[in-house]
């Protein structure tokens, strides 16, 4: 490889030098005399054009090319993409603007055919700083890194005997919260090899653990339980084990109203707020939760659906809308600016067919997406809401639970009547539990992807423009309720019912080590009473 720099970098010289002797001699053209500006562009467009003609058949791997053709993963049984996933929305244009590469670096040379942008085109690109900057675009990095998906592995993170229920990065993806069903949550430093930094044992445990959330800052955790009491956790002290109220204070802040006692509900979805000062929750009681942490007391409730509101979140960085989905089978998008003097949700998204078990929100304010027990993820752009919900009966002719049945076969082609969703993506299934969804880092893809954890045991990623599989990571036992991809490097993390938390990444070209390194050694199953 350094002989091959060597020889482009000559290559380079070499025509540069050819061109400014001309330049020096005479005029080219019509007239118009070349500048030195002008014989340095034109050299770096020679040179990295034959580069690009040469390299890129090495460089790009085909199940990565630009057309996402090829899915990864158990090729036999990939359910193949529908028709109507072909997105021509407008979230499609701002998707393949922020995730292809600069237009001079797809510039074809004369009688040269068109060839996917290598890396090593986009590195000489940089270098003849063709985006005027000097160094990559934030389109350029995301188009160089969607090429290389977390799909190596898995290496085992961590192994328990009990269901992990979810799994998270921090926003900066320092570190990464893992959380089961016998009581713990496990914090794990991610640029320290893995290492545990804080083991949290929860209490007034019912059921499971079913949400979690860390501040911004890092400084707390967060965690719900199926009671109406969320349990916050300083987990910046200097000791790894965290016993509620005993090495450390678990403070509760009491959801419920002063007229309800005891366990009235349960909390399915917690989240905190950019700033890291409220608290968003849904319930099983219907209702959606506002708490001021700062204040330390309930700021809003709203009585939001008529079944279970399954999950929650803040909409963008304003935290002024809230997005909510339900067993109702709707999405709602509320603004607290102007609740409380209308009382009602700002707006109404109908589409799926069953209950929603999870909401992801692409941090613009606009679009979101879903995962319903109809077996779909959809993307909604709010924009397209309507103020009620237009009843539609006689499109559900079935008994069906999701706890406990598979989906029906008739019911997998039908749709709603009206189905106010952008796209629609297919393939995973929705069975058991509240499975969870999500975009892509912005990033790393540039919102490029949407991910999904599974019943079948596997993991999914779907290109959001085309609607394809592009992977189906297959590892686990059991369920993957819960998955999470790191903020900046292509890795995935996974957690399922059979108690691993599994790691998947794709290690930098000619360099086996990994940007986060991982313990590979599968460790013993851990035993809790």
């Amino acid at each position: 490889m350094e002989k091959e720099d060597r020889r482009c970098c000559s290559k380079i010289a070499g025509v540069a030098g050819t061109i400014e002797r001309d330049a020096r001699e005479k005029k080219v053209g019509d007239g118009v005399q070349i500048t030195k500006k002008s014989f340095c562009l034109l050299a770096w467009n020679t040179a990295i054009g034959d580069m690009g003609y040469a390299l890129s058949r090495l460089e790009i791997d085909p199940d990565f090319s630009d057309s996402e053709s090829s899915p990864v993963g158990d090729d036999n049984d990939t359910p193949q993409p529908s028709s109507e996933n072909n997105l021509e929305h407008e979230v499609a244009q701002l998707t393949k603007l922020r995730s292809a590469p600069h237009k001079r670096l797809k510039q074809v040379l004369p009688r040269r055919p068109e060839f996917p942008v290598s890396p090593v085109k986009m590195l000489a690109g940089r270098e003849g700083n063709y985006s005027g900057r000097g160094r990559f675009t934030a389109a350029d990095r995301c188009h160089l890194l969607n090429k290389y998906l977390p799909v190596k592995g898995p290496s085992i993170v961590d192994q328990l005997t009990t269901r992990a229920y979810v799994s998270q990065f921090s926003d900066d993806g320092s570190l990464f919260v893992a959380a089961f069903q016998g009581s713990h949550i496990k914090i794990y430093n991610a640029e320290k090899g893995w290492k545990l930094q804080k083991n949290v044992h929860a209490k007034s445990l019912r059921w499971t653990i079913t949400d979690t959330s860390l501040s911004p800052d890092k400084r707390f955790l967060v965690y719900a339980t199926m009671s109406p009491i969320v349990n916050i956790v300083n987990i910046g002290s200097a000791a790894t084990e965290s016993h509620a109220n005993i090495t450390e204070i678990h403070e509760a802040l009491e959801f419920s109203g002063d007229d309800e006692g005891g366990y009235s509900f349960g909390i399915f979805s917690v989240k905190f707020s950019n700033d890291g000062r409220e608290l968003v929750a849904g319930s099983s009681d219907d209702s959606i939760y506002v708490y001021d942490v700062e204040a330390n007391r309930l700021s809003l409730r709203i009585q939001a659906h008529t079944s279970d509101v399954n999950s929650v979140c803040f909409a963008d960085e304003a935290s002024h809308l809230i997005y909510s989905g339900s067993d109702d089978n709707l999405c709602k998008v509320w603004d607290r600016r102007c609740f409380r003097s209308k009382g009602k949700p700002a707006g109404i998204l109908m589409g799926h067919l069953e209950g929603i078990t999870f909401l992801d929100s692409r941090g613009d304010g606009r679009y979101f997406i879903s995962n319903g027990k109809d077996q779909t993820i959809k993307l909604w752009d709010i924009r397209k809401m309507s103020s009620n919900a237009t009843r539609s009966p006689g499109f559900r002719n079935y008994e069906w639970d999701y706890r406990w049945m598979d989906y029906p076969l008739r019911a997998r082609d039908v749709k709603h009547p009206s189905d106010q969703s952008v796209s629609t993506y297919k393939g995973h299934s929705v069975l058991r539990t509240l499975i969870r969804c999500y975009f892509s880092p912005e990033y790393s893809t540039g919102h490029k992807y949407i991910y999904t954890g599974s019943h079948d045991s596997c993991v999914y990623i779907y290109n959001l423009v085309s609607g394809a599989q592009v992977a189906r990571l297959v590892h686990h036992k059991s369920t993957v309720r819960d998955c999470s991809w790191h903020p900046h490097y292509p890795m995935l993390v996974s957690s399922s019912f059979d108690g691993d938390i599994a790691k998947w990444d794709f290690p930098a070209p000619g360099n086996g080590d990994n940007p986060l390194p991982v313990n590979n050694r599968r460790p013993r199953r851990r035993h809790f009473d």
